[in-house]
């Protein structure tokens, strides 16, 4: 089988089958991308990828409609007017790249290597690029809108805890006994490679449910225990279940003696976290947390599926911390069918991070005051994006005056959208690679066309930082001058002189499979490959933490100065810590559910997405908008302290009486101007990126905030 682009030059009208990865999320769903004449004509799923077996999502079944969009860019475009004038002039990428390297060596000059941030969206093929390059660069300032937010919080705190991330064990030797959906419906996401049609085949084996969640999802319709919890109290319900699963002494007494580090403290600390304390607090009745805390430690063993929802809150260290301890207690760590660590198939990616010095790592925007995600606790730092935009806008600590964007619309997707658009215009250069004109990409001086998942070359391993799974991507069809994000970012190195510049992606992807003796080029020809799960590796070299045990007291949070035990914290604006505010705005919203059609802010342009999710849509309980005199279909205004949006109301008795919950990431590509109606129903209107912030991630309240709703 024919496994490049090139080897099928000359060879009309014979279709040729390849074996790629959907990338349409970051999920990991192996793909077959048929091609006639170097055009793709068909893509279906592959019967043997491991983590589908033959399906695809909605998002999957329409990429070659993204891959064809007449609306893609498909050559680098200049500024030739005012920000967001609509002038532009058509370039070559000799010229793009020209008019980059001019400006970002004026910005070094003047600023210093710090004062560019390499930024990008969710996790695509080229996350681990992103930092890559901007250590090239010589900046410590690389990030997306997620990196407080969403994974990276579980990824570094469980890497302080259990030293790595653990995942669901599903198609092992047995299935789990009880699956934990916290903030979590991967029947709708299908995130980092545990794709929700795995989730979909374990309830198969008949598991018991547990779900925590504001809203009565499909999965938690199933369930044997349904916590419908105040949308920001994850960490008083986490609290209140190992109080029981504790007060009970129904944990896993001999993993727990041998294999956990701080128990007695940990007693202490959750003994005043009982179930009725938790219940005004939660919303979620006592007798209701003993019932889900039982039926966890009874039926063992134990997969947790968590989701974004539980980092966007302030106190998102210590939510993940005392989530992540219900497996630990019920000792399921690294067993079959329980949560377990990753056989990390791949060699480590070559991030440079060597290449910056101390004193240029010290300059990472967060730092000095979030050393989890910016500093010594962080496996690799990250810049704290809210710092970064201070930074655009006033100067303070130091200018940023130059951010390249790599897949990203950033003016959806980042919090407080009206104070990013702010940062964005006091620039000297912005760059945005993407595959349609967004609102963000209006305001840019230079916009590059990017390749789509079936136009791209690249390894990727799932679950993320797991890795038992290795499948490859690989270049099916050339759209019009698309380069894909790794490419553009080793020709800007090349033509800037920087590190590393001589290396080829191909050559970091063949580096990447040599422990298992496999090149890109055999990976691609021959498909996926499961890496055989290695259960119970710590009795053989214990846990990768200080102490070589899960820190239920963290040795290295105290290190840092910081709460070693979980604790909770009420969000700074909710009924219960701002009452007078409360009076304005009697409502709790949360935002960020998935929308199966959509990733985020992506696809609203295509039309076998948009027919399923034309407008966008706020759940509201029929209680709720009889009070406001709302009615199916009417559009609703949502206002918070910081502003106002518009979506149509959906009355739904599956949505808590005292929560409405709004869809994010919503623009309208068709709408003329160049905000493409940005600031109508834009989720983030409502929000703010100042603050207050988790003192060790930086994270900050995205959900759980007060609002008030009234008929448009």
């Amino acid at each position: 089988m024919d496994t490049t682009l090139a080897e099928r030059k000359g060879t009309t009208g014979a279709e040729k089958v390849l074996k790629s990865t959907c990338r349409s999320c970051h999920g990991g769903c192996s793909a077959l991308v048929h091609v006639e004449d170097e055009r793709i004509v068909k893509i279906e799923g592959d019967p043997g990828g491991p983590l589908n077996h033959g399906r695809l999502c909605p998002m999957g079944a329409a990429a070659m409609e993204l891959v064809h969009s007449p609306e893609r860019l498909k050559h680098p475009l200049i500024r030739t007017g005012a920000r967001g004038e609509g002038k532009w002039r058509r370039a070559s990428w000799d010229e793009a790249y020209d008019f980059l390297c001019t400006k970002i060596r004026a910005i070094w000059d003047r600023y210093g290597k710090e004062a560019i941030t390499i930024g990008t969206g969710t996790g695509r093929h080229h996350i681990h690029w992103v930092p890559r390059f901007a250590h090239m660069m010589g900046t410590p300032n690389s990030g997306n809108s997620g990196r407080a937010q969403c994974l990276f919080p579980r990824i570094n705190i469980t890497t302080l805890t259990l030293g790595g991330l653990p995942w669901c064990d599903y198609g092992g030797e047995r299935a789990p006994g009880v699956i934990l959906f916290w903030g979590h419906n991967p029947f709708t996401s299908s995130p980092d490679g545990e794709v929700g049609f795995q989730a979909l085949d374990a309830l198969a084996a008949k598991p018991k449910i547990i779900v925590v969640d504001p809203r009565k999802t499909w999965i938690a319709k199933q369930a044997d225990v349904f916590l419908q919890l105040r949308p920001g109290t994850d960490d008083a319900l986490a609290l209140a279940m190992l109080n029981v699963i504790i007060a009970n002494r129904s944990y896993d007494r001999d993993f727990v003696e041998r294999w956990t580090h701080g128990f007695d403290l940990l007693v202490e600390r959750v003994r005043q976290y009982t179930p009725e304390w938790a219940e005004p607090i939660t919303w979620v009745p006592a007798e209701k947390i003993r019932a889900a805390a039982r039926l966890w430690a009874e039926s063992r063993p134990g997969a947790l599926e968590w989701g974004v929802a539980i980092e966007h809150g302030l106190n998102v260290t210590q939510t993940v911390r005392a989530v992540s301890m219900l497996p630990v207690l019920s000792g399921s760590v690294d067993v079959p069918g329980g949560w377990c660590l990753g056989m990390k198939a791949l060699a480590p990616f070559p991030s440079l991070l060597e290449l910056l010095s101390e004193e240029q790592k010290k300059k990472c925007l967060g730092a000095d005051r979030f050393r989890v995600l910016s500093g010594a606790g962080s496996p690799l730092p990250s810049a704290h994006m809210p710092s970064v935009f201070e930074s655009m806008r006033t100067g303070k600590p130091y200018w940023t005056k130059g951010f390249l964007i790599f897949a990203n619309n950033a003016l959806a997707t980042y919090a407080g959208s009206r104070e990013v658009y702010e940062a964005l215009t006091k620039l000297d250069l912005l760059m945005v690679a993407d595959f349609f004109m967004t609102p963000t990409a209006e305001l840019a001086d230079v916009v590059l066309p990017a390749a789509a998942w079936p136009e791209i070359d690249e390894v990727v391993a799932m679950p993320y930082f797991g890795e038992n799974v290795v499948l490859a991507q690989q270049k099916c069809e050339q759209v019009g001058e698309c380069k894909q994000d790794e490419v553009i970012m080793t020709e800007l190195a090349r033509r800037l002189g920087l590190p590393h510049c001589d290396d080829e992606p191909e050559d970091v992807y063949d580096g990447l499979l040599a422990p298992l003796g496999l090149t890109f080029r055999e990976l691609a020809a021959r498909g996926p490959m499961r890496v055989p799960m290695k259960y119970r590796k710590h009795e053989e070299k214990g846990f990768a933490t200080p102490t070589g045990k899960i820190e239920l007291y963290s040795t290295r949070l105290e290190e840092l100065g910081y709460d070693p035990l979980p604790h909770y914290e009420e969000p700074p604006e909710t009924p219960v810590s701002a009452p007078e505010l409360a009076r304005q705005f009697p409502c709790v919203l949360t935002t960020g559910a998935r929308i199966p059609v959509f990733y985020n802010s992506e696809y609203r342009q295509l039309p076998q997405l948009r027919r399923g999710n034309r407008e966008p849509r706020v759940e509201i309980h029929p209680q709720t908008a009889a009070r406001h005199g709302i009615e199916r279909g009417d559009w609703v205004v949502i206002s918070t302290p910081r502003g106002s949006i518009r979506q149509r109301a959906h009355l739904t008795p599956d949505i808590h009486p005292e929560v409405i919950e709004c869809q994010h990431g919503w623009w309208f590509p068709e709408r003329d101007g160049w905000e493409h109606g940005i600031w109508e129903s834009n989720a983030n209107v409502l929000t703010t990126h100042k603050g207050p912030y988790d003192p060790a991630m930086g994270s900050y309240q995205l959900r759980a905030l007060l609002c008030r709703i009234e008929k448009a």
